[in-house]
């Protein structure tokens, strides 16, 4: 199958945005409406708690879930059905970019951590640990999501580098490609870090 094919899968399957549809089926509520107005984890958490705590978190590790999993979803297959390395790497740009600049959202998105996530764990696993460990650290002490996401994407793209010395495709561009959308998703947080106003995560 074509490499374009297998990017345009990609891009339409990490479009499906999971936060909105959880948000707006389970709890009633417009995602987009709400909060930040992103259709990622962190704003389902922050909207759905005001209504059912238990609820918000359970549909917030849910929509953690599916975004992660279809990244891995599309690659996987891929990987299956024997594509080669360079085009998987296409695969997990374009599904990151789906669920940024989802094509059902009249290409609005989320802040695509999650979706990076997935599509990291199949293709650079020994980097999301890391990225885990250092969002985790950053989450507990700082309490601001936009830093502990943002802080586990640099240290993942640059341990990228000591982790996989020899990566396949003989380069990490991919990985600074889907850094740049992330942290050009994540371009009002980075305003309001400046200006003091970014919200914690209590």
């Amino acid at each position: 199958m074509s490499p374009l094919i297998w990017y345009l899968i990609a891009y339409l399957v990490g479009s499906i945005p999971f936060g909105y549809l959880i948000a707006k089926f389970f709890a009633g509520i417009n995602i987009k409406e709400h909060g930040s107005g992103n259709i990622g984890a962190t704003n389902v958490l922050r909207v759905l708690k005001e209504k059912d705590p238990i609820k918000a978190k359970k549909l917030a590790a849910i929509t953690l879930f599916l975004d992660a999993f279809k990244g891995a979803f599309v690659i996987l297959v891929a990987k299956m059905m024997g594509v080669c390395d360079a085009v998987l790497w296409g695969i997990a740009v374009f599904a990151v970019i789906g669920h940024c600049f989802s094509i059902y959202l009249k290409l609005e998105g989320g802040k695509g951590v999650a979706t990076t996530a997935g599509v990291l764990l199949v293709l650079v696993p020994k980097v999301v640990i890391v990225a885990l460990i250092v969002w985790f650290i950053v989450a507990k002490t700082i309490k601001i999501s936009s830093v502990s996401s943002l802080s586990a994407i640099v240290v993942g793209v640059f341990s990228a580098y000591i982790l996989y010395p020899d990566i396949s495709i003989k380069s990490y561009a991919p990985l600074w490609i889907i850094a740049f959308i992330v942290f050009y998703k994540h371009k009002e947080n980075i305003f309001r870090l400046m200006i003091g106003k970014e919200k914690r995560v209590i």
